[in-house]
């Protein structure tokens, strides 16, 4: 059976530079970095004190105010990024007459689901007993709720579900969207992934793990990928979503194209709960994988949109697998979304979809920051915005339990 073509044609975020996408992408061209000390609850005692935080959050017209202040944040940061990537796309907030709806989908994501109401409602259960817990504690936590209110909000009646694979989750959450449009049951899917997971027990439990950077004097240089002097990640939050289309219904309608998805691929490194496989052999199987469902070479990738974390072991094991692949890495340039807005968890995927599709779209790639005393590294990695015009790109989303997901965008031919 031939697989209908896919592209994107529209982006939505909500992240620690705003809600609005140019913003966002300008501020990453900028080099700024989205990390500062966490004001919004006591955390002295903790070993780590900041974060990629997303401040002063307004819904705006996107969710009506009563339900936005009752929501998990969660919630809320998905239905935005996803109203706002409909509204790109022009299918948002005036839906087409000529859509149908039973064939529209939203599959969005989620690695944790509602942390917050999750801490509160515990809180108040230890504190007050039972009949003090909300009667919504369920509905917002719960990881598949933030696309079913979307899809409510719409009125899209068609695949709706969430992936929750950790840290890999948007991209498993953008390969399952495309899958059903390929194969004709779906026309449009709003896709993507959405984490709000800073919190005291959140927080908590990633130092606990001993997984975060203790930067605390300079949190704005903790964030510092493929770095010798790296100790850890940095959390972040927000939601990254795409529209995903068949080329089809896109041309039929004179949507704007702004990037093809060629493929995508998956596999799990089957090693160890948190750390991954030192020699890549899982990562470069996933990429690997990916770049055979697209049907191309890897003599055609130009840029990377790596994982890199900030993790001693996961940012070496990343080059590792795609040295495995790549046989002339100093032609391609690879970047780290994360150096600038930390680790979103499951919406990191999401975040750096977006950022790698503007990528292609302004051809020019934002810098890596932080990066003073590099690994030893054989792909090109830019500290500074670098103009590159970008024919074939991958982004690369790995998580805890060795979920391992990769997918391929393009320019658009013309």
């Amino acid at each position: 059976m031939t697989k209908r073509r896919v592209v994107v044609t529209g982006l939505g975020v909500v992240s620690c530079f705003g809600s609005d996408v140019n913003e966002f992408y300008n501020t990453l061209l900028a080099g700024v970095s989205g990390v500062t000390p966490i004001t919004e609850f006591p955390c002295a005692d903790f070993p780590t004190r900041f974060a990629a935080t997303i401040k002063n959050f307004d819904p705006g017209v996107y969710i009506d105010k009563k339900q936005a202040r009752r929501v998990d944040k969660f919630i809320a940061y998905g239905m935005v990024a996803g109203k706002k990537a409909l509204e790109h796309a022009g299918l948002y907030p005036t839906i087409p007459d000529t859509m149908d709806k039973t064939r529209c989908g939203v599959i969005l994501g989620s690695g944790m689901g509602g942390m917050e109401v999750f801490f509160d409602g515990s809180k108040n259960l230890i504190e007050k007993g039972n009949k003090r817990i909300t009667p919504f504690f369920v509905p917002y936590i719960i990881p598949n709720m933030a696309g079913a209110l979307l899809a409510v909000d719409l009125g899209f009646m068609g695949p709706n579900y969430p992936i929750s694979t950790a840290c890999a989750t948007s991209n498993y959450s953008i390969i399952a969207a495309a899958e059903h449009i390929r194969k004709g049951e779906a026309d449009v899917v709003v896709t993507g992934g959405v984490e709000a997971p800073i919190s005291p027990i959140g927080l908590g439990g990633f130092c606990a793990c001993r997984a975060l950077s203790e930067r605390n004097d300079a949190p704005e240089r903790a964030s510092r990928p493929w770095d010798k002097g790296r100790d850890g990640f940095v959390m972040g939050e927000g939601a990254g979503c795409i529209v995903l289309e068949s080329l089809e219904h896109a041309i039929k309608r004179g949507a704007p194209i702004l990037a093809e998805y060629l493929g995508g691929g998956m596999s799990c490194d089957a090693n160890h709960m948190t750390e991954p496989r030192e020699d890549g052999l899982g990562v470069a199987l996933c990429i690997q994988k990916a770049l055979q469902d697209a049907g191309i070479g890897p003599e055609l990738v130009n840029y990377i949109n790596a994982h890199a974390t900030s993790t001693p072991l996961g940012d070496v094991a990343e080059i590792r697998a795609l040295e495995k692949i790549f046989l002339h890495p100093h032609r391609i340039a690879m970047n780290a979304t994360k150096s600038m807005i930390g680790h979103a968890l499951g919406a990191a995927g999401g975040l750096e979809a977006v950022a790698t599709v503007c990528a292609i779209q302004r051809g020019e790639i934002h810098p890596t920051i932080n990066l003073e005393d590099p690994e030893p590294c054989s792909f090109h990695l830019p500290t500074q915005r670098e103009k590159r015009d970008i024919e074939v790109a991958i982004s690369n989303s790995f998580g805890f339990g060795g979920h391992n997901a990769t997918i391929v965008l393009a320019k658009p031919k013309s």
